[in-house]
């Protein structure tokens, strides 16, 4: 991630004071005219996040699921400003209580250890999102990675962190795979999306392990512990993870699927096309593919989208390693159109496309346009009262539709076929 926003206007004015600012509302009007910013919603203001952000942790909604409301009115009631670090350091205040108490307790009481171990990792990692923009949230992340990984070594089967040699770095992964199977075991490549990490995706995937399903958890690429940014070829790192996967005796090279979530079904929707031969289902849930990277799109329903908490824009451009300005970014989005890529229409493994109707971040036209393509029949699961990916609160929650619609399709689509048999 970048560590601070270090940009320029059109007039050439620096931005750096800005790098402490996670409401980024300055950074967007200083950024584009007049006339674009009354068609686009304004940013939430510091009371409106935390109205909304209670809210959602009282509804188990993103990005608050399973945080406990009394502990974010807690660290609320010690955040005045718009300042990053004044943000994470009310959030880890809150968290240390519950690692220190895990710590204490990992002897004498495992399991109460363990949950103040989870409950600790999910408010570190809501004191670095969306993104860890400036060294409180840095610390915050490293904390986030300290207690799920205080969390991971209670799971039965294990959580094995794999490192996968890539281009003079490496890619991380959670890797757990099932216990007492006979022989190899399908398995599921996670992907993060923007602001979710695999410490998020590996903590939903352990259900598809009692059906003998395994996972390996991914941040995407400008997120988390990723090696590379975000680019038109960043899909590269996951044919490594492909690679690596087939050399784990473990695994039916034949039974690998990806699931994609927001901007990870961008990269599960490539994935999909460009791995189609070594692939056998895909997931991808909410895909940006063409709409959703035109500039108008970005200029009038990405910056200052209210379904997202706050800063939706400065977020997608912090995983970029070309776009150091908004302005960059819209020019920029584009290219990563998979219409512009000439992608669209080529061969894909079996899909399933989970989509909400009134998606204001990612367009439903883009679901649609990615339904019509390819060369296989694909299938779609479309809430016309849902969100973003697919979500309509106390209905259609994230974990209803993780464990009722994606998880069983991806169970039907990787088991062994039936046995035949005969009279």
């Amino acid at each position: 991630m970048r560590h601070s926003l270090n940009c320029r206007n059109p007039g050439g004015t620096t931005l750096s004071s800005l790098s402490r600012s996670w409401l980024f509302a300055a950074l967007v009007f200083s950024l584009f005219p007049s006339h674009l910013l009354a068609e686009q919603p304004k940013e939430r203001t510091l009371d409106e996040i935390k109205a909304e952000a209670l809210r959602r942790a009282e509804n188990g909604m993103y990005p608050l699921i399973g945080l406990d409301p009394a502990d974010v009115r807690e660290a609320f009631s010690h955040i005045n400003s718009a300042d990053n670090d004044e943000w994470a350091a009310a959030f880890t205040a809150v968290g240390d209580r519950y690692m220190n108490e895990g710590k204490s307790l990992e002897a004498s009481d495992p399991a109460k250890a363990n949950a103040d171990f989870t409950r600790a990792w999910r408010i570190y990692s809501f004191g670095r999102w969306p993104v860890p923009a400036s060294p409180g949230k840095k610390r915050a992340y490293a904390k986030a990675l300290e207690a799920f990984l205080a969390h991971a070594k209670f799971l039965d089967p294990p959580l094995e962190v794999v490192r996968i040699p890539f281009e003079n770095s490496e890619i991380i992964g959670y890797l757990r795979l099932p216990k007492n199977v006979q022989g190899p075991v399908p398995i599921v490549i996670a992907i993060s999306g923007l602001d979710s990490r695999k410490e998020d995706l590996s903590e939903n995937f352990g259900v598809v392990l009692n059906s003998g399903i395994g996972f390996i958890g991914i941040d995407s690429p400008g997120t988390g512990q990723a090696p590379i940014k975000a680019s038109e070829t960043a899909e590269r790192m996951f044919s490594k993870v492909i690679d690596y996967l087939q050399t784990r005796p473990e695994v039916d090279k034949t039974r690998i699927g990806v699931d994609g979530q927001s901007f990870g079904a961008y990269w599960a929707t490539k994935l999909s096309i460009l791995e189609h031969a070594r692939l056998k289902a895909v997931v991808a849930q909410s895909p940006p593919v063409d709409a959703t990277f035109q500039k108008d799109f970005f200029q009038q329903k990405t910056l200052g989208n209210r379904e997202y908490l706050f800063g939706l824009g400065p977020a997608l451009m912090s995983i970029f390693e070309s776009a150091d300005s908004l302005d960059q970014l819209a020019d920029y989005f584009p290219k990563m159109s998979l219409v512009n890529q000439h992608l669209i229409g080529k061969p894909t493994t079996s899909m399933l496309i989970i989509a909400g109707a009134l998606d204001t971040q990612v367009p439903i036209s883009d679901a649609y346009l990615l339904l019509n393509s390819g060369d296989v029949p694909k299938e779609a699961w479309i809430n016309p009262q849902g969100g973003h990916l697919g979500r309509q609160v106390k209905v259609w929650p994230d974990p209803v539709i993780f464990r009722k619609v994606l998880v069983p399709w991806l169970i039907r689509n990787l088991e062994m076929q039936p046995t035949e048999t005969h009279p």
